[in-house]
C-alpha cells in the first residue's frame, strides 16, 4: 500500500500524523497478507492495526469481538469518525439484522463486529473472496492458558480453513510464552508474525497499599479528584455493593456493577459510565473489557487480582489518551487466600497457583515495581521508573534483628499453630478473647513488642515472610511456621535487615497537595463543551475529542482551521463536525482571559526555517523536531506568506496549482480548506491544497 495514501488516511479517518510504534509495521504485514498476532498493551493502539486496512481494503472486514458493549463501543467511534461499519449479535431484532445483511450484500460495509456465537448467522452471506480481512479481538479468550477463557472462542478455529486466503490478525492486550502458541495453534495460524510492543505505560502510576481501612483510603484519594472517572474492582458481589454504598453516602456518583444484576441493568449502568453520567464503577472483573473510554483517570483494585495478565490489563483501562493516570492494588493475605482456594479448584491449578505466586511477589516488592510488571512479560528495563510508589518513596532499610527476634520467637512459642493476627495480638499484649482463652498471656513474648503497632507489625511479618524465614501453612488455616532459615536469626546470632514502613498519612499529604486544582482553564470549557455536545448528539463525550486533544486544544490555541485539523485527534470528519464551535470557544475564552496567539508560534517558525535553509527535507525536518510533517508543511507556508525565500513550487505540482487555481474560482474565493477538499474528491490532501492556496495568494 502507498505510503502517503497509508498517512493521508491516519490523519483523514483518526486524526493523527504518524504512526505509533509497531502500527505501521502491523499494517504493512496485512497488506501483505500475512497472518499475524499482535500483543499490545491496552492504549497503545490495536485497533487502528485491522481499523485503518478495513478502509483501504476492497472488501468487508471481519471482526470478532467477546461482548455486546465492546462492539457496540467500538463501533460508535468508528461512525463518529465518517467510518462505515455495524455489529451482529443476539441483542438486536430480526429487523435490525436483515438491515445489516443487506448492507453487507450491498457492499455498503467497511467492518462487521459479530460474537462468536453469531457466526453461523452470516455464513451463508459470506464467502472467500468476499472478506478481505479477518480480526479476532481479545484473542486471549481463545486460550485456557490465558486469564479469561471463553469456551465460545474455541469455535474460531475453522476460519482460516473456511477462508485460506483471508489475512487473519489476532490481537489482546496481554498474553505470556505459553498463551501466544497456544492462541495460534487454537486458530490455525502458526506461521504467524508476531508482534509485541512494549508493556511500557509510562503515564500509568503503579501503587501498592496495605489492604487496611481501604474504604478510608479510597476516600481520602478521591477528595481531589472529584471529577474524574474511574473503576475500583473487587473479587465479589458484597464489596461492590458495600463500597458503592460508602461512595455515594459521600457524595459520589457511583454504581455497583456484577454478575447477580440483569442483562438490562449492567448494559445501563456501563452506558451511564461511558457518557459521564456517573463517575465511578464499582465492578468485578467482568467490566471493561474492550471499553474504548479514554478519559478514566484511575484504577483501584480493592482485592488483589490473580495473575499478573488480568491485573495488567484491567489498570490498562485508564489514561487510555496517554495522560497521566493514577492505579492502586490493595493487598492483603485473606485475599491471598481465598485466590488460592480458587486456583486449587480450576482445572489447572498448577499454572493459576504459579501465576498468583507471581502476582504476590509484584505486591510485596521493594524495589521498582514497572521492572517487575514488564520483566513478566519479557521485557527487561534497565532503569527504575520514578512512576511508582517504591521509587517515589524509596525504603528506608535498618537493623531490624531485634524486631525478628520477637516475632520469630513468639512464632516458636505459638508453636506454629497460629495465624498473623493472633501472633501480633501475643506480640502487642492484646486482652482478646483468641489471647486469653489460649493463656498466651503466659508467654514470655506476651507483649514484648507493645511499642510497635499493629500495622507495623503485619508489614514487618510480611517482610519476613518474602525473606524466607517464615512461611504461611494456606492448608492449615492460614498459619505461621519458621522454616530452617529462622533458626540463624534466632540462635546462631544471624542479622537482618528490614525496611522501615512509610509513614502513609505523610505520603496521602503529599499526593493532596501534589493534585492540580481545576480552576476557570481553557481545557475546563473546553471539556464542558465537549459535554454538552456529547448529550446533544446522544454519544460518549470521548467519541468527540478525547482529553489529550483538548489538552493540544488548550496549549496550541488553534483558531483557523488548517490550524485545528493540525491537532492530533482531528480527523476531516471532526474538523468538519465540531471544529467550527472548539474555534469560537477558544476565541471567546482569549478574549476573555485577554490572550494573545503564543509567541513561542513565531520561534517555531524560525526553527523550521533554520533547518529548512541547511537544506534539509520536510522529514528530516520533522523527526528533528518531534513534530508532523504535516505542521512543517504549515510553517513553510506562513514563513513563505512572510516573504521567507522558501520554494513552495518544489512540494506542489503544476497539475495541483492548475486545479486548485481553477477551483479557487469555482469556489468564490473562500479560505476554507474543506470546500477544496470535497471539491476534488479527496483526491489532493489538505496541505497541498493549502501550500498551493498560499502560492496563489502571493501571486495575486
Amino acid at each position: 500500500m502507498e505510503e502517503k495514501k497509508l498517512f493521508s488516511c491516519l490523519k483523514e479517518y483518526f486524526g493523527y500524523d504518524s504512526f505509533r510504534p509497531l502500527q505501521k509495521k502491523i499494517i504493512d504485514s496485512v497488506f501483505e497478507g500475512k497472518d499475524n498476532l499482535v500483543i499490545m498493551p491496552t492504549g497503545g493502539g490495536k485497533s487502528i492495526c485491522f481499523q485503518l486496512p478495513a478502509i483501504l481494503l476492497p472488501k468487508i472486514t471481519l471482526v470478532i469481538s467477546p461482548l455486546i458493549a465492546l462492539m457496540k463501543d467500538q463501533v460508535d467511534g468508528l461512525v463518529a469518525n465518517g467510518i462505515p461499519a455495524a455489529f451482529l449479535n443476539s441483542s438486536q431484532t430480526a429487523a435490525e439484522q436483515q438491515e445489516i445483511f443487506q448492507h453487507i450484500d450491498d457492499n455498503q460495509l467497511k467492518l462487521l463486529y459479530v460474537a462468536p456465537e453469531s457466526l453461523q448467522v452470516i455464513d451463508r452471506f459470506l464467502s472467500d473472496g468476499k472478506v478481505s480481512l479477518i480480526a479476532i479481538d481479545e484473542a486471549h479468550c481463545i486460550s485456557s492458558w490465558g486469564h479469561d477463557f471463553r469456551p465460545a472462542y474455541t469455535q474460531l478455529g475453522y476460519l482460516k480453513n473456511r477462508f485460506p486466503t483471508t489475512p487473519l490478525i489476532a490481537l489482546t492486550a496481554t498474553a505470556d510464552k505459553a498463551t501466544r502458541k497456544d492462541i495460534c495453534d487454537q486458530l490455525n495460524i502458526p506461521a504467524a508474525k508476531k508482534h509485541i510492543a512494549s508493556f511500557d505505560r509510562k503515564n500509568l502510576s503503579l501503587e501498592v497499599r496495605p489492604g487496611t481501612k481501604r474504604l478510608e483510603q479510597i476516600l481520602q484519594f478521591l477528595e481531589p479528584r472529584k471529577n474524574e472517572s474511574g473503576i475500583i474492582y473487587c473479587l465479589s458481589r458484597k464489596n461492590t455493593e458495600d463500597v458503592t454504598s460508602k461512595l455515594k453516602a459521600n457524595g459520589f456518583k457511583a454504581e455497583a456493577y456484577h454478575a447477580g444484576l440483569s442483562h438490562k441493568e449492567r448494559t445501563k449502568i456501563q452506558d451511564n459510565f461511558i457518557n459521564d453520567k456517573k463517575q465511578i464503577i464499582c465492578a468485578t472483573i467482568a467490566f471493561g473489557m474492550g471499553i474504548d473510554k479514554s478519559n478514566i483517570r484511575w484504577v483501584i483494585h480493592y482485592n488483589m487480582p490473580k495473575n499478573l495478565e488480568g491485573y495488567y490489563q484491567e489498570i490498562g483501562r485508564s489514561g487510555r489518551d496517554g495522560l497521566p493516570s493514577d492505579t492502586i492494588l490493595f493487598h492483603s493475605y485473606a485475599d491471598v487466600v481465598m485466590l488460592q482456594k480458587f486456583a486449587e479448584t480450576s482445572g489447572n491449578s498448577g499454572v493459576q497457583l504459579a501465576k498468583l505466586e507471581r502476582m504476590k511477589q509484584y505486591s510485596e516488592a521493594l524495589t521498582c515495581r514497572r521492572k517487575i510488571l514488564l520483566s513478566y512479560f519479557g521485557e527487561l528495563k534497565q532503569e527504575d521508573c520514578g512512576n511508582c510508589d517504591i521509587c517515589r518513596n524509596p525504603p528506608v532499610f535498618f537493623d531490624g534483628t531485634l524486631i525478628a527476634q520477637k516475632a520469630l520467637s513468639c512464632i516458636y512459642r505459638l508453636k506454629g499453630e497460629e495465624p498473623i493476627t493472633t501472633v501480633i495480638d501475643v506480640l502487642r499484649g492484646a486482652q482478646n478473647e483468641s489471647v486469653l482463652e489460649k493463656n498466651y498471656q503466659a508467654l514470655k513474648t506476651y507483649g514484648v513488642g507493645k511499642e510497635i503497632s499493629w500495622h507495623n507489625w503485619q508489614q514487618y511479618i510480611i517482610q519476613l515472610i518474602n525473606l524466607g524465614f517464615v512461611e504461611i501453612a494456606f492448608h492449615k488455616h492460614n498459619r505461621l511456621q519458621l522454616t530452617a532459615f529462622a533458626k540463624d536469626v534466632l540462635f546462631d546470632g544471624g542479622k537482618l535487615q528490614l525496611a522501615k514502613n512509610p509513614d502513609l498519612k505523610e505520603i496521602r499529604e503529599k499526593e493532596v497537595k501534589s493534585v492540580r486544582k481545576k480552576d476557570n482553564s481553557l481545557f475546563e470549557q473546553l471539556r464542558q463543551l465537549r459535554l454538552k455536545l456529547a448529550k446533544e448528539e446522544g454519544i460518549p463525550a470521548y467519541l468527540i475529542f478525547n482529553d489529550a486533544t483538548l489538552k493540544e486544544m488548550e496549549k496550541e490555541r488553534p483558531m483557523t482551521d488548517e490550524d485545528f485539523i493540525e491537532i492530533n485527534g482531528v480527523g476531516r470528519k471532526k474538523m468538519q463536525d465540531y471544529g467550527y464551535q472548539f474555534i469560537k470557544e477558544i476565541i471567546a475564552f482569549n478574549k476573555e482571559k485577554r490572550v494573545t496567539k503564543k509567541v513561542t508560534r513565531g520561534n517555531t517558525h524560525k526553527i523550521t526555517l533554520e533547518f529548512y535553509n541547511e537544506g534539509l527535507s520536510v522529514e528530516e525536518i520533522a523527526q528533528k523536531r518531534g513534530l508532523s510533517g504535516t505542521t512543517i508543511y504549515s510553517h513553510l507556508a506562513k514563513l513563505y506568506a512572510d516573504g521567507e525565500k522558501i520554494d513552495l513550487n518544489k512540494f506542489v505540482s503544476k497539475a495541483d496549482l492548475l486545479a486548485v487555481k481553477k477551483a479557487k474560482i469555482e469556489l468564490e474565493y473562500t479560505e476554507a480548506l474543506k470546500p477544496y477538499y470535497e471539491h476534488f474528491e479527496e483526491a489532493i490532501d489538505y496541505w497541498t491544497i493549502r501550500l498551493a492556496l498560499t502560492i496563489l495568494e502571493k501571486e495575486e
